[in-house]
This record gives structure tokens, sequence and C-alpha cells, in this order.
């Protein structure tokens, strides 16, 4: 195996098990969402939650929060609700200009690849989990594979070149 998947593989395996968010912590909704059965787009619908409701933070998976609020428990896309106490005098454009940068919130911003909401202390606390590696290791594929994927869907490759390491000079 190479080092890349291994690495691929470990961080997705970070991520997985850091997926917790603080027990207690509460939070806004800063738009209208439907309140989900499950954490995917798909689920069905147990509610509705408008913009303004308060709501508990009681966990996080992916980008998604399971919440409980006045109109039911269910899951609520992250990015449809602000951390914490909602902020007065903000505006709608200063709240969508952080949803935009991924740096609403406290600013501490760890990582904004694709996921929002994990904190120092959440990737501190994650711990090393075989079962999830070799889970994430299972979704991996051969070259072989990624270019007759590439070739049915009519795919063409380009060479890219590699990022220069950090502090090196330019050539």
């Amino acid at each position: 195996m190479n080092t890349s998947r291994i690495l691929g593989a470990l961080v997705t395996a970070i991520l997985l098990a850091a997926g917790i968010a603080a027990a207690d912590e509460t939070g806004t909704l800063l738009k209208k969402d439907g309140l989900m059965a499950e954490p995917f787009r798909d689920a069905k619908m147990v509610g509705s939650l408008s913009a303004g409701d308060k709501v508990e933070i009681l966990t996080q998976q992916g980008g998604w929060f399971q919440v409980k609020s006045a109109k039911g428990t269910g899951w609520v896309r992250m990015l449809s609700v602000r951390r914490g106490e909602a902020r007065k005098g903000s505006g709608d454009a200063q709240g969508l200009l952080g949803l935009a940068s991924g740096r609403s919130g406290t600013g501490q911003v760890v990582a904004t690849t694709g996921i929002r909401g994990l904190s120092e202390e959440d990737l501190k606390a994650a711990k090393y989990n075989a079962e999830e590696l070799k889970k994430a290791e299972s979704f991996g594929v051969t070259q072989a594979e990624a270019r007759k994927f590439a070739n049915a869907g009519k795919l063409v490759a380009r060479k890219v070149e590699y990022l220069p390491a950090p502090g090196a000079k330019k050539e």
C-alpha cells in the first residue's frame, strides 16, 4: 500500500472518530431547514426548523448535527446552524460571508476541507480506531480500476505538477 493511501485512510479515520460535538452545546438556525430522521439529504423529514430557532446540539456526524428543539429531535445540516448564541446586529451579509468562508463562529478554524465544526479539542480527543481505518482502506482502488472508471466516464487525463514543499524556493 502506498504512503498517500495510508495517509488518506488515516485522516479519514481520525475525522470519523472525531465527529462528535460537545454535549449540551447550543445553536441557532441561520436559515429555514428540514429536520431529518437520519443524517442524509434524502432521509425522511420529521419536522421543519425556522431561522432563529434555538437548538441543543447532541452530536455530529459528517456534515450534520443531531439536534433537539421545541419542534422535535432530528438531523440538520451543519451549515444551517450557528454554534452558540446568535449574534445581535450582525446582519445577513455577515452571516453569509462567514458561511462562504468557513470562518463563522469562533474564528479558530482548524480545517475547512469539506468539514466544518472540528475544533482543536475534537482533533486532540480523536482516538485510533482500527475497524474504521480498515473500512476507509477498503474504499481504495487500484490504478487500473481508476483508469477503467475514468475511461467509462470519458474523463481526460491531465498531468498536474506537485506543489513545492513548504519553504522551498521557486526555481
